[in-house]
């Protein structure tokens, strides 16, 4: 079991680090930006789990809190609602050539950024089919590129639901979802020790990113750090395109 090389070891510890700083400064974009840069350098199927990883390692102390805020029912319609679509994802990330991955995964970012940007949020009630497509549409595009964040938020923070019930509530749905890519992971052969061994490295400079970012938020307008975040998404996106070799 061999690390990559330093350069490439360095460059994953850079994005983690600016993919830590845009979850703490706005609540999300962490996998946008992480996921199509070191896909570039580590290959998707390295990058997904491992972001996966790190990712609900550093959040288990929200885990905590979530649980006694969040409308637990209506995490537990979206959650079934993954557990359809994240094996789903996993197979495309293990079938699908790198290469085409490494496309698929780009313009994921530049869609998920799109509806981001967009600001359409739904309006409607939460309603049990509707919660178990959002639900299926995350697990996949978690699944095959740990990307589904911006189908739960869309979904839930549009509706009559109070601000700190609707963070509790992707919490909850996120570390549920961790679990359900960690077993998926784990049974489909790409949580591999290779993975491990990288998440112990990357989680403290993500975790640090996740830190400073919190600490910074508040000495800008929201709105800016957010044109911020979105700025990084697309670069992201575009540096990681397999144009660039």
């Amino acid at each position: 079991m061999d690390l990559p090389p330093a350069p490439i070891l360095a460059a994953t510890l850079a994005t983690a680090l600016v993919a830590g700083l845009a979850r703490g400064f706005s609540g999300f974009g962490a996998a946008l930006i992480f996921i199509p840069l070191a896909s570039a350098t580590l290959g998707p199927r390295v990058a997904a789990p491992l972001l996966m990883l790190v990712d609900n390692i550093t959040a288990l102390p929200l885990v905590p809190g979530a649980w006694r805020g969040a409308e637990r029912s209506e995490v537990a319609s979206l959650t079934a609602g993954a557990l359809l679509g994240a094996p789903a994802g996993a197979w495309l990330l293990l079938h699908l050539d790198p290469g085409a991955l490494r496309w698929g995964m780009c313009l994921l970012a530049i869609a998920m950024l799109a509806l981001l940007a967009s600001g359409w949020r739904y309006h409607g009630r939460p309603a049990l089919p509707l919660s178990l497509a959002v639900g299926a549409s995350s697990g996949l595009f978690s699944g095959a590129a740990q990307m589904g964040g911006p189908p739960v938020v869309a979904y839930w923070l549009g509706g009559a639901i109070p601000a700190a019930r609707v963070r509790a509530n992707i919490v909850l749905f996120f570390a549920a979802s961790g679990l359900i890519s960690a077993a998926t992971y784990l049974v489909s052969g790409l949580l591999t020790a290779e993975v491990v061994l990288l998440s112990a490295l990357v989680a403290p400079t993500y975790g640090l990113g996740l830190w400073c970012g919190s600490r910074l938020f508040g000495l800008a307008s929201e709105a800016s750090f957010r044109r911020v975040c979105f700025l990084l998404i697309a670069l992201a996106a575009l540096i990681g395109l397999p144009l660039w070799g």
